[in-house]
């Protein structure tokens, strides 16, 4: 009885942006979130940093233009500061490139949306450093949706999915 572990080699297709009927652009194969995190996990500090980390994938089909953040759980909204957004390529411990952002919006303390000044294309990790004035009062779970937007000027936000973090109340006191 023979019993051997191989590999097989598929061929790789170019894959197409979904054009749909309403001429709308939206991804072939969304990209994803991988993590979120954040160096200080300690309620209240003041100007720390959350790391959202994107998978495009080959199959994607179109390059990833736009990404927008929405919290949808946690006791108190967290503003971020769209001065101090970073992008680069790679994860937050293995940071490559960084990336230029083209525009920060927050239309209202819900939304915060980040559009690249070029499109980050298929097979590439990309993370987001959304800078904050403080992280919240109120320990607890905070959720953050992620949607991702292809290029093209009438497209189709696809959802990448949800970022958690958890903060923690500094149970440290001085005798």
């Amino acid at each position: 009885m023979f019993v051997g572990v191989g590999l097989c080699s598929l061929p790789q297709f170019a894959a197409n942006a979904v054009t749909l009927g309403n001429g709308a652009i939206a991804f072939t194969q969304s990209p994803r979130l991988v993590s979120a995190s954040t160096p200080q996990n300690e309620t209240n500090v003041s100007d720390t940093t959350y790391y959202f980390t994107v998978k495009i994938p080959t199959a994607a089909g179109e390059s990833l233009q736009q990404v927008t953040f929405t919290q949808v759980l946690g006791t108190e909204r967290i503003e971020f500061n769209p001065n101090d957004t970073v992008a680069f390529v790679g994860t937050r411990d293995r940071q490559g490139k960084n990336l230029a952002v083209k525009s920060v919006v927050s239309n209202d303390k819900q939304n915060f949306t980040v559009t690249f000044a070029n499109p980050v294309p298929p097979d590439q990790t990309v993370t987001i450093g959304l800078r904050t004035y403080r992280n919240p009062f109120n320990d607890g779970v905070y959720l953050f949706g992620v949607k991702g937007f292809p290029t093209g000027k009438q497209t189709i936000g696809q959802f990448l999915g949800v970022g958690r973090l958890q903060f923690y109340q500094d149970t440290y006191s001085e005798g």
